[in-house]
């Protein structure tokens, strides 16, 4: 009687999973909001995913760049899109920082998306111009502790990853630095360069030309491990400053409520775009190390970076944008 009862929910399931499968997706372009600037890191990402993803799904995936307020503007576009899989997101760790750095955002950061997983780790990279005379991790806190308060550094934007990173080594090491905000990594490598500003915590694609060079000399990386592209160059941690690791990541998600099956289909996608060998070879150009975790393993690692997130920004006594 019981296995008569089970027939017709086995019989319901079968029909609903012929359904999704004849259903076909994708069966048409699917759009991927970056919310930075074409070129950046993430977008280059994004379209290098995004163009392998689209060879393996046979549909376009079309990159569609809506950047401004520090990403949330395009985040708000995703939160409020048809949670069907044809809109979805490709942001970076920005993402767990903008509940801390904006007093209040028009999208609620973890009911409004659905994780599918994290794309890559891309480290930056703590450089300076040999003109600082500075040659090592020690070399600067030793000079930022001799003295206070005369140091700078340059960020691409308050409450950047590359502001918090540099945030985080300051407090670690218990020196007093004042943050240089520009409008992105172009103008604060430029004035790195130029040795108006003392340091920047650097995404590695922009400055790994400048570093083979000579123009700037790499102390330290400010990721938990070392950088593919820069092997010789320790972390800040084994550097000597213990506590300073930020890890800056960039990943994919999709408006809350996309079906599950969907949201486990692009997880799968992106993992078999990021064992192709064009991928790979364009991650080692930016110094982007591939990194996936499980959809449901990507929301708890957002949640728990979330707060982690809030301290930091409490700590380092960043007021919210209103």
């Amino acid at each position: 009687m019981k296995f008569a009862t089970l027939l017709p929910a086995l019989a319901a399931l079968s029909l609903s999973t012929a359904a999704f499968a004849q259903d076909g997706y994708p069966n048409k372009p699917i759009r991927v909001v970056v919310p930075f600037a074409a070129g950046s890191t993430t977008d280059i990402i994004a379209r290098a995913i995004a163009d392998k993803m689209g060879q393996s799904m046979g549909q376009t995936l079309v990159v569609d760049n809506r950047g401004g307020a520090s990403g949330t503007i395009g985040q708000q576009v995703v939160a409020t899109a048809a949670p069907d899989g044809y809109t979805i997101m490709i942001h970076s760790s920005s993402h767990t920082v903008s509940p801390s750095t904006f007093a209040k955002l028009p999208f609620d950061t973890l009911a409004d998306f659905a994780p599918v997983t994290p794309i890559s780790s891309t480290p930056n990279v703590l450089v300076i111009s040999p003109s600082k005379n500075i040659k090592s991790v020690q070399d600067l806190v030793a000079r930022a502790k001799a003295e206070p308060g005369k140091l700078n550094f340059a960020s691409a934007g308050q409450g950047s990853a590359t502001h918090l990173n540099a945030e985080k080594f300051k407090m670690a090491a218990k020196i007093d630095a004042t943050n240089i905000p520009f409008k992105g990594s172009g103008e604060a490598v430029s004035e790195v360069l130029s040795g108006r500003v003392d340091y920047y915590f650097s995404p590695i694609s922009p400055v790994i030309g400048q570093i083979k060079d000579g123009q700037l000399l790499a102390l330290a990386v400010g990721s938990p491990k070392r950088a593919t592209a820069l092997p010789d160059v320790p972390t800040t941690a084994e550097a000597g400053v213990p506590g300073s690791e930020f890890n800056f990541w960039i990943g994919m998600m999709a408006p809350a409520k996309t079906p599950k099956a969907i949201v486990n289909r692009l997880h799968d996608e992106v993992v078999k775009a990021l064992a192709t060998p064009e991928v790979k070879e364009r991650f080692l150009k930016l110094g982007a190390d591939a990194w996936t975790l499980k959809p449901e393993q990507f929301d708890a690692y957002i949640r728990d970076e979330i707060k982690s997130n809030a301290a930091l920004v409490k700590a380092a006594g960043l007021s919210p944008a209103q």
